[in-house]
């Protein structure tokens, strides 16, 4: 009884150290956000009041208007693309089988292992010859490609892991191959797509390198690299860039927040059933 008491204060104390460490930047940049330039220094320090005006100078000052609505079409193109494209070819890899099934499983898995740094400039001149730099396309193809390779793998082990029970029945019953994937197994696996949505949105949201070398315009910068060029004309304006950071995060905070249940649940369904 004592043992098993002492293994649950050490637990959550292990639990509320790691909350404190993850909290503590984030409250530092709130706060410093929300206090004067004059006041605002290194650390954790309560604001000296609630200076809303400086969301309001960063959103005017920094064009964030612009640069959202960019990372707004990118990531939301790219969200429903690969959430398609990963569902329909994992299900394929998971519940069919044909010649050639485990070779081009892994050579799917190849965008896992490849870095982007590897692939960035050569990507870069493939576009410049077909006319793509500077436009959207060239961050939804890339970051599409990417997103299938993972979403793939994640998919991949629910579909083979779904009740053969269940598919069967609804063959029987006269349901085609597409009926059902999109009637019986989707609705079923709602957290597992949740949580490639949810992933893939991050990613996609909070992508810097590709941004910075296919854009080149003021008008198709992201978030992640309209904050860089931010922080380079006001590094001495403390207030204003935490500003801009709450501003940059915020979206990614508010999409965890709303989808958190199911993420969870399919990261933890995906963990059992590994």
């Amino acid at each position: 009884m004592i043992s098993s008491r002492l293994d649950r204060t050490l637990t959550y104390a292990v639990l509320v150290l790691f909350v404190v460490i993850a909290l503590v930047p984030v409250l530092q940049i709130v706060s410093t956000a929300l206090s004067s330039n004059e006041h605002a220094q290194p650390g954790l320090l309560l604001p000296d009041g609630l200076h809303w005006h400086n969301f309001v100078e960063a959103w005017q000052r920094g064009h964030f208007g612009t640069y959202l609505r960019s990372s707004v079409i990118v990531t939301v193109v790219v969200v429903v693309a690969a959430a398609v494209l990963s569902t329909t070819a994992a299900y394929a890899f998971g519940t069919m089988r044909f010649p050639g099934v485990s070779v081009l499983f892994y050579l799917f898995l190849l965008g896992l292992t490849v870095p982007e740094e590897a692939l960035v400039i050569p990507l870069y001149y493939d576009f410049r010859g077909l006319g793509l730099t500077d436009t959207y396309w060239a961050l939804i193809l890339p970051q599409t490609a990417q997103s299938v390779a993972f979403g793939t793998y994640w998919m991949r082990t629910y579909f083979s892991r779904s009740s053969r029970e269940i598919t069967e029945a609804a063959r029987i019953d006269g349901a085609s191959t597409w009926s059902i994937l999109w009637r019986v197994l989707v609705p079923s696996g709602r957290p597992a797509i949740t949580t490639l949505v949810v992933i893939t949105f991050m990613w996609t949201w909070n992508e810097f390198l590709l941004a910075l070398v296919m854009v080149s315009s003021d008008a198709r910068r992201t978030v992640p690299l309209g904050l860089a060029f931010f922080q380079g004309q006001h590094s001495s304006d403390v207030a204003l860039l935490a500003a801009g950071a709450v501003l940059v995060a915020l979206p990614v905070v508010v999409v965890y927040l709303v989808f958190q249940r199911r993420f969870i649940e399919g990261m933890l369904s995906g963990a059992v059933k590994e």
